[in-house]
């Protein structure tokens, strides 16, 4: 290959880096999911969402992602939550991903949580074993944090494309908290589980809509 056939083939190649991360940033900042209310009304709520190994459509269907379900029942992929200030909260998250485990275990242990508790499939725990673990659920300003048991690997019937239905295998995970003034709350997934990004904590962890989102106290 001639020099200037080689220095063409480098300025098509970085032409063609900066195209895609300009699409992602552009993509990022204009695109916003719809806002998802909780069911209920003031002061008691309740917010249902599920997690699935992979979102399985377009735009990135091997991402792992959150959905959230709508009072009329509709799953929605939104990671953008309403919820009413000085409120209680009951979450339910249907689990249908497999465990990676924690990197720190700091995380296995419900924080924020009415009663410093979950319940998994029926039972209260006060804390999760860490090897357990497929994600969290987390609102670090409200001080919440809750580890999500994985389902069991090799399970019979797995759910691989969103969204997941209550006849595939999965994990129940319940619990409570209190919101206070009104305000814009960030949260997230605190597991590296954006497999083919370094670290896991690319793509979808770090992306609205997908592993993490915002709690609109209102």
């Amino acid at each position: 290959m001639s020099r200037a056939a080689r220095t063409l083939a480098v300025a098509a190649g970085v032409a063609f880096g900066t195209a895609l991360i300009v699409y992602y940033i552009v993509s990022y900042l204009t695109v916003a999911p719809p806002v998802v209310a909780a069911t209920g009304s003031k002061p008691r709520v309740h917010l249902t969402l599920q997690t699935v190994p992979s979102f399985g459509n377009a735009p990135h269907p091997d991402w792992v992602s959150y959905l959230a379900q709508d009072p009329r029942g509709k799953w929605v992929h939104s990671t953008v939550l309403r919820v009413p200030a000085y409120s209680r909260v009951d979450v339910t998250i249907l689990q249908y991903d497999t465990a990676t485990g924690l990197r720190n275990p700091f995380w296995g242990q419900p924080r924020g949580t009415i009663g410093g508790t979950i319940n998994v499939d029926g039972k209260t725990l006060n804390v999760l074993d860490p090897n357990l673990a497929s994600h969290t659920f987390a609102i670090p300003d409200l001080g919440v944090s809750v580890p999500l048991k994985g389902v069991a690997k090799g399970a019979k019937n797995p759910c691989s494309v969103a969204p997941c239905t209550l006849a595939q295998t999965h994990t129940t995970v319940t619990f409570s908290f209190v919101t206070g003034k009104p305000g814009k709350f960030r949260w997230q997934c605190f597991v590296p589980c954006a497999f083919g990004f370094p670290l896991g904590f690319g793509g979808p962890m770090q992306s609205i809509g997908w592993m993490d989102g915002y709690l609109m106290g209102q």
